[in-house]
C-alpha cells in the first residue's frame, strides 16, 4: 500500500487510532553506563569500546552515577514517582550489535513510573501519561549500505547511557504523537541531559499503533514501527500505519502483531519480524550489580537543579512580556534562546510590551536568520543581548527607521560597536522635530499645487507621493511616522 492510498473520510471517522510511544534518549555523559569507555559521537568505528562493553570473560560492570542522576531529573521533570530502590535486569537476546548476548536494562521495578507530560493541542492542553522511565545501556549499530556483500557492525554506541520513556496509549493521532515527541525533546534538552538530535541517534522513537472502532473498549491488535529518524518521519509513519490497518480491516483482513520498519524512501512500513513479548527475552535480575538506591539527598539535589521547562516558560512569556503565543513558542524552543530573549528584554532601559515585542521581532527575523545560515548556536552569536537591546531602544524612541535597523544590525555583526555608535557614524539618526517636519511638508505642498488640488478632488492615492517628496526633501532623515501624521493633518485642512 502506498502513502497516497485514499480512505473515505467517513470510514476514517469510524476508527480511533491508539498510539503509545517508546522514546530512547542517549544521555550526555563522558563515560558509558557500566564502564569507562568514551561516548563521543563520530569517531573511527569500534574505537569507543573496552573489555566491559565487549563482554570479555571476568569483567564486571559498575554503574555510572550520572546515569542515575540524569534519570531521576527526567523523572521529576515528567511528574513521575521515583522508586527509592530499583534493580537492573538482563534482557537476553542474540544479535550482532549486542556483544554480551544480553542488554543491561530494568524490567519489574523501573526507577521512574506513573508520570505525565502536557502538550498544547490546538489551544487546548492535553495530558499524556507516562508508564515508566527506565535506565539501560545502548546497543551497537548495524550498517547495511557500505558493503554490498556484508552487514557491518560499529560498537562505538554499545554500552552508552540510555533512558527509555514509555508512554501510556493516550495518543490518538499522528499530530499528537509529533507534539508529544517534541515535548520530550524539549524536556531533555532543557535539562541538559540529551542533545535531542534524532539524526545522530541521540533520540530514537518506536511507535506502537493500533486502531479500533470508535466507542469500543478493547484495543485492536498493535504493530510496532521502528527506524524513524526524524520527527516528521514519526508523524508520516504513524499516518501510514493507521491507514494501512484501517484498509486491511475494511477489506476483511486482520492486523497481525509484528514489528515493522519505516521506509522513508517509499513512505511505507514493511514487515521486519514478529513482535516479541517480555518472556521472549528471559529477563532476570542482573547478578553483577547492586540495587540502585535513591536517597532523600539525591532527590532534593535533583529537584533544586530543575529549570523552568519550555511549556511553563512559554506561558510566562505570554503573561509577563505580553508576547503572542506564536512568538513565545519560537523563543522557548531552546533554553539558550529563551535566556537570550530574557537577557535582552532585561537590558532595556524602558520596559514595555511594545519594546518586548520589538526584541522578539528582531530575534525571530534577523537573529534566527543568521543562526540558520551560519549553522550557529545562540551561545556563539556575535551580538550579545545588551547590544541588541540598544538597537531596540534606538528604534523604539524613533531615532532610526525600520530600514536603518537592518543596516545597523548588519554592521553590529562585523564589529563590537554599539547600535548608537554605528547609527551616528552612518548618519542614520532620524529627525523627530515637529517644527522641522512641518516646514518640510509645507514646502512640498506649496511646490506641488496641482497634485494638492487633485488629492483634495478625490485622488487620495497621491498621499504616498507627498510622503516620498517630503522624505526626499529631508534626505530621508525625517521620522516617517511623524511625516505621515503631519502630512495627513495638513492635507485634511479645508
Amino acid at each position: 500500500m502506498s502513502e497516497t492510498s485514499i480512505i473515505d473520510s467517513a470510514i476514517l471517522e469510524t476508527y480511533e487510532p491508539v498510539i503509545g510511544l517508546e522514546v530512547h534518549a542517549q544521555l550526555l555523559t563522558q563515560a558509558k553506563a557500566f564502564s569507562r569507555a568514551a561516548t563521543e559521537f563520530g569517531p573511527t568505528p569500534n574505537t569507543n569500546t573496552d573489555p566491559v562493553v565487549l563482554g570479555h570473560p571476568g569483567t564486571l560492570p559498575t554503574v555510572n552515577r550520572l546515569l542515575v542522576e540524569h534519570t531521576v531529573r527526567m523523572g521529576l521533570a515528567t511528574n513521575c514517582r521515583i522508586r527509592p530502590r530499583s534493580r537492573f535486569s538482563r534482557k537476553n537476546y542474540f544479535y550482532p550489535d549486542l556483544p554480551k548476548g544480553y542488554q543491561i536494562s530494568q524490567y519489574d521495578d523501573p526507577i521512574c513510573h506513573d508520570g505525565w507530560v502536557e502538550i498544547d493541542l490546538d489551544g487546548e492542553v492535553k495530558r499524556i501519561r507516562i508508564n515508566r522511565i527506565h535506565m539501560e545501556e545502548d546497543t551497537g549499530k548495524m550498517i547495511h549500505d557500505l558493503d554490498i556483500d556484508n552487514t557491518l557492525v560499529d560498537l562505538n554506541r554499545a554500552g552508552a547511557c540510555l533512558i527509555e520513556i514509555v508512554s501510556e496509549p493516550d495518543i490518538h493521532s499522528s499530530r499528537e504523537a509529533y507534539l508529544y515527541l517534541m515535548q520530550i525533546k524539549s524536556i531533555v534538552t532543557y535539562l541538559g541531559i540529551c542533545s535531542g538530535n534524532m539524526e545522530e541517534g541521540a533520540l530514537r522513537c518506536d511507535a506502537n499503533i493500533s486502531v479500533r472502532k470508535r466507542g469500543a473498549e478493547k484495543f485492536g491488535t498493535r504493530t510496532e514501527v521502528k527506524n524513524m529518524n526524524s520527527f516528521r518521519n514519526v508523524e508520516r509513519a504513524i499516518e501510514h500505519e493507521i491507514a494501512r490497518q484501517i484498509e486491511l480491516l475494511e477489506s476483511g483482513g486482520q492486523v497481525v502483531q509484528q514489528t515493522r520498519m519505516w521506509d522513508a524512501a517509499s513512505r511505507t512500513t514493511r514487515t521486519m519480524r514478529s513482535k516479541e513479548s517480555a518472556h521472549d527475552y528471559r529477563y532476570f535480575p542482573e547478578p553483577d550489580l547492586l540495587a540502585v538506591i535513591v536517597t532523600d539527598e539525591m532527590m532534593q539535589a535533583a529537584q533544586a537543579a530543575l529549570p523552568e521547562l519550555a511549556i511553563a516558560r512559554r506561558r510566562r512569556f505570554v503573561e509577563e512580556y505580553g508576547l503572542p503565543a506564536y512568538d513565545a513558542g519560537v523563543l522557548t524552543e531552546t533554553r539558550d534562546l529563551g535566556d537570550y530573549f530574557e537577557a535582552a528584554a532585561g537590558a532595556l532601559k524602558q520596559k514595555s510590551t511594545e519594546r518586548f515585542k520589538l526584541v522578539s521581532n528582531i530575534i525571530m527575523t534577523e537573529v534566527l536568520r543568521v543562526l540558520t545560515e551560519s549553522k550557529m548556536e545562540i551561545a556563539a552569536f556575535e551580538i550579545r543581548p545588551e547590544r541588541l537591546a540598544g538597537l531596540v531602544e534606538l528604534f523604539a524612541s524613533d531615532a532610526i527607521s525600520s530600514k536603518n535597523v537592518k543596516d545597523i544590525f548588519g554592521a553590529m555583526l562585523e564589529s563590537d560597536r554599539s547600535a548608537e555608535e554605528i547609527s551616528a557614524e552612518k548618519g542614520f539618526v532620524q529627525i523627530s522635530d515637529n517644527g522641522f517636519i512641518e516646514d518640510a511638508v509645507q514646502q512640498v505642498l506649496a511646490a506641488n499645487a496641482r497634485q494638492l488640488d487633485a488629492y483634495r478632488g478625490g485622488k487620495t492615492n497621491l498621499f504616498g507621493f507627498f510622503v516620498g517628496e517630503t522624505m526626499k526633501l529631508t534626505r530621508g532623515k525625517a521620522n516617517p511616522k511623524l511625516v505621515n501624521e503631519i502630512l495627513r493633518a495638513k492635507l485634511d485642512e479645508a
